[in-house]
């Protein structure tokens, strides 16, 4: 079916044992037995079966061994001391090894088959908090594009509008969550890849302080670890729940303790609000209007608003461009070694060959690139001396079409339009600084708009108040789960 297509909402929300519950409140009842967890497996699966045609989020699934461990699950005696979100499924996107379970980033350049013979200790992390891995998510070639459309695979398409993107890179998660076919699921961030798809289809979305979760696997060969792992959500607690739960597992003693965050503070804040981009490109009205209409409730509650620059030398975007690039370059000359021994570099799609050509004209700059993005880190603490968080738009403009971002248009064209539309998420990656997306209203096709809230290094705590907040003020975000009612 075309792109163009005007499909309307999905959703796969109806009176099973996963009815409309959170992540949080389905991990309550099942350890109070209220529902067992082979009862919200086997749901979940009759759900990702309904899914999986319009959305296509689901690039490998193992639904009969989850089921056995939910059988296993279900013998035991007692579950009040069960790790916290016991027997919640959940998706793990699929440049994250999960032993068992193939690993293709992506791409067409990584052959089919060969499964991960160990779990990456980020994935151990996770699925340490008790979920079940029911599958691997998609994503776009490597998590280089902001739309998932491979294109050696169908693209994942947003529930809102099955005509639209899905966002990315973790955009195969986003859709599972956002159609109701798992409550929450792996996302990991290199320039956006939580946020962007988490504000594109109606989810809460934090990338967290660089060092807060257990360092991604590639994050070690990078020379600026602009990586984070997280999840996409329903509702703020459950992407407070799993930070809090994350800590338990792992805490960084460089970094303050975030802590049990469970709703607003009465803490009055000063916050910065920037509303366009410092690329040149202007924010569209309707994310433009989302944006001060959130800066007004933020007012309202009690907090000082007040307009700031984007704290980062100009040369930013270019600086972060010839970084994108710089990965791209790696991954064609690495990937045999990085990725997998039969990786095919004539494979790769026209976006990571565009970002390569890009690099290889102007390598020459990356002593300077890398001096200055180093630099940014103390250039936005600078600036954040005297603020508590900073109020953006998480995206340039509303969410396009599905053919929009493929990568198949030509790469100038395409780049252009990646510039204008994923345009204030890199900042923090590169800064490590964390940022967290909330979906705040709907355009009048019916597609989530999102804010973002940035912080200061290592204060997740602010933001997740903040998140609160508004949230119990005011939540469009209650998701599609509203129409099934």
């Amino acid at each position: 079916m075309p792109a163009h297509y005007p499909l309307p909402a999905t959703h796969t929300f109806t009176n099973d044992a996963l009815g409309n519950n959170d992540a949080t409140a389905l991990a309550e009842r099942i350890r109070s037995r209220d529902v067992s967890v082979t009862e919200v497996t086997r749901a979940s699966i009759e759900r990702l079966r309904k899914a999986e045609p319009l959305v296509h989020g689901v690039v490998a699934e193992r639904y009969q061994q989850m089921l056995e461990a939910a059988a296993e699950l279900d013998k035991e005696k007692g579950l009040a001391d069960a790790p916290f979100f016991i027997g919640v499924p959940t998706f793990i996107k699929d440049n994250t090894d999960v032993v068992g379970m193939p690993t293709r980033q992506g791409s067409d350049a990584v052959p089919a088959g060969n499964p991960a013979t160990k779990t990456s200790p980020f994935a151990q992390q996770m699925l340490a908090q008790g979920f079940l891995c029911m599958g691997k998510s998609t994503m776009p070639e490597f998590g280089f594009n902001a739309s998932t459309e491979p294109l050696h695979d169908a693209p994942s398409r947003n529930p809102w509008n099955l005509a639209y993107s899905t966002g990315a890179s973790s955009g195969g998660s986003a859709a599972l969550v956002a159609s109701g076919a798992v409550p929450i699921a792996h996302a990991n961030d290199g320039g956006g890849s939580i946020r962007i798809p988490a504000a594109v289809c109606g989810l809460i979305g934090l990338k967290a302080t660089r060092g807060r979760v257990i360092e991604n696997d590639a994050s070690k060969s990078l020379p600026i670890d602009i990586l984070s792992d997280g999840v996409v959500s329903r509702s703020v607690r459950d992407t407070a729940n799993f930070i809090y739960q994350a800590e338990q597992y792992f805490r960084n003693p460089k970094l303050p303790t975030v802590g049990k965050v469970e709703g607003s503070s009465e803490k009055r804040l000063r916050i910065g609000l920037v509303i366009d981009s410092i690329n040149g490109h202007k924010t569209d009205d309707v994310t433009r209007q989302t944006v001060e209409a959130t800066a007004r409730k933020l007012e309202a509650q009690g907090h000082i608003i007040e307009p700031v620059e984007t704290p980062v030398n100009s040369s930013f975007p270019d600086d972060f461009a010839m970084y994108w690039g710089l990965l791209a370059f790696g991954m064609k000359i690495n990937g045999r070694k990085l990725i997998h021994p039969d990786f095919d570099k004539r494979r790769v799609d026209g976006l990571t060959q565009g970002l390569d050509k890009m690099f290889k004209r102007g390598f020459w700059k990356m002593p300077a690139v890398l001096w200055r993005l180093r630099r940014a880190r103390f250039d936005f603490a600078n600036a954040m001396t005297d603020l508590d968080a900073v109020l953006t738009p998480t995206l340039g403009h509303t969410t396009p079409k599905l053919g929009h971002l493929n990568p198949s248009v030509p790469f100038d064209i395409l780049f252009d339009r990646l510039t204008r539309y994923a345009n204030f998420t890199p900042l923090a990656n590169v800064t490590g600084a964390p940022a967290l997306s909330l979906p705040m209203a709907l355009t009048p096709e019916n597609l989530p708009v999102s804010v973002q809230l940035m912080g200061k290094h290592g204060d997740e705590r602010t933001l997740l108040q903040l998140a609160f907040a508004l949230e119990s003020e005011y939540s469009p975000w209650t998701s599609l789960a509203n129409t099934a009612q």
